[in-house]
């Protein structure tokens, strides 16, 4: 289990590791390409956009052809667009080729949950996704550190040169470490007519799509601080590019740290059970967090605190939520792992948007839209995990 947590962790890191390396230096793209704020968090919208959209491809594909084939594709496509971004004149063209970029790095993204979900279900499914976002949270720990420490070196455009290179280390991993886990007997009912089919069966879903959207809306909250984290802590709060990445480290480490505990808690309390404890413990923490700024209470130590508090419990709630969803879709889990990773994505863009209509140079606005994300996902979870279980059935392969 280890051996498949440490190749699929760090498959699945290449796309984070594209968004959490160049947050440092967001400012200082800003400033070089001459473009205001909004337009450098464009290439950040731009990024999760593609990403959610190209999931939908994704996913079908790795029912048809394989887990190994759109695993392939999805790297060389990153590597070329991170050329692109590294050599990208004006905003504009950064945008444009971080959508691009974005539509690579999803394969890495959608791929791996299906990889899992072929190996295991319930409880063994939660420990290896628990173990694999262990590795994956090498992106968000060590990511910004990297990225501050090559712009002190070299410029922000080095950082995606970077990115070019994971890629390509991606690809001989895939190549040499990885085995196809979906045999092809298991595809030939697999096809465009199976992939809608399947798309239908899950829209339909109540459940399923409950647990998405509370995966959803409590990654929402870790995008609406990717997106303005670095120039909150950074202009607002003063700190240095090296002293905002290790503030950024402290939260990924909670989160990863305390994704951990989902097997054991899982085996001994119910996954179900463990949901409705830590989306409980996630909008608590949040929605405090809200009320502390409102009331003037604006520091630094509250902030992160508060934060570290509540990623810990999203670091139960995000993994549990997947294992959940795909548990009862195994016969379409590529397919089923990619509407969950588009929607989420999509509205991770949504709200990054909302919030940044209210974005006054405070930390107000960010933590106002966390808060919101942890009340939506609260009231999710109440609905969905509070009722019986109405069983859709996949469609036969």
């Amino acid at each position: 289990m280890l051996r498949y947590a440490v190749i699929l962790g760090l498959l699945s890191v290449i796309g984070p590791f594209a968004i959490d390396m160049y947050l440092p230096a967001l400012p200082t793209i800003s400033r070089d390409l001459n473009a205001s704020i909004e337009a450098i968090q464009g290439s950040l919208m731009a990024f999760f956009i593609s990403v959610g959209l190209g999931q939908l491809i994704y996913g079908p594909l790795a029912d048809m052809l394989g887990r190994k084939p759109p695993l392939y594709f999805g790297l060389v496509l990153f590597a070329g667009a991170s050329i692109g971004c590294a050599l990208a004149p004006n905003v504009e063209t950064l945008i444009a080729f971080r959508f691009v970029q974005g539509l690579g790095a999803c394969a890495g993204m959608v791929v791996p949950r299906a990889v899992v979900r072929d190996l295991h279900t319930g409880n063994d499914a939660a420990r290896l996704m628990s173990l694999l976002m262990l590795v994956f949270s090498i992106g968000p720990i060590l990511a910004p550190l990297a990225g501050t420490g090559v712009t002190a070196v070299a410029s922000w455009r080095a950082i995606f040169w970077l990115m070019m290179v994971a890629a390509l280390l991606g690809i001989l991993l895939l190549a040499f470490a990885l085995p196809e886990t979906r045999p092809r007997e298991q595809r030939v009912e697999s096809g465009l007519a199976s992939a809608i089919s399947g798309y239908w069966l899950l829209l339909r879903d109540r459940h399923f799509l409950g647990l998405v959207f509370i995966g959803a809306f409590g990654m929402s909250s870790f995008f609406i601080y990717l997106a303005n984290s670095s120039f909150v802590l950074i202009q607002h709060y003063g700190l240095t590019p090296t002293q905002y990445s290790l503030a950024f480290s402290v939260n990924a480490i909670s989160f990863f740290g305390f994704s951990q505990l989902n097997g054991r808690l899982g085996g001994r309390y119910g996954l179900a059970r463990v949901m409705r404890f830590a989306v409980t413990g996630f909008a608590v923490a949040v929605v405090t967090l809200a009320l502390l700024m409102a009331a003037g209470i604006d520091g630094l130590f509250v902030l992160i605190g508060m934060l570290f508090v509540g990623n810990g419990f999203l670091g139960l709630v995000i993994p549990t939520s997947a294992v959940l969803a795909l548990d009862e879709h195994g016969a379409i889990a590529g397919t089923a792992s990619a509407l969950m990773g588009t929607l989420q994505m999509v509205t991770g863009a949504i709200m990054m948007a909302v919030v940044g209509l209210f974005i006054d140079g405070t930390a107000l606005p960010m933590v106002s839209g966390i808060a919101a994300c942890g009340i939506i996902a609260f009231t999710l979870g109440q609905l969905t995990l509070g009722r019986r279980r109405r069983v859709v059935e996949a469609p036969a392969e």
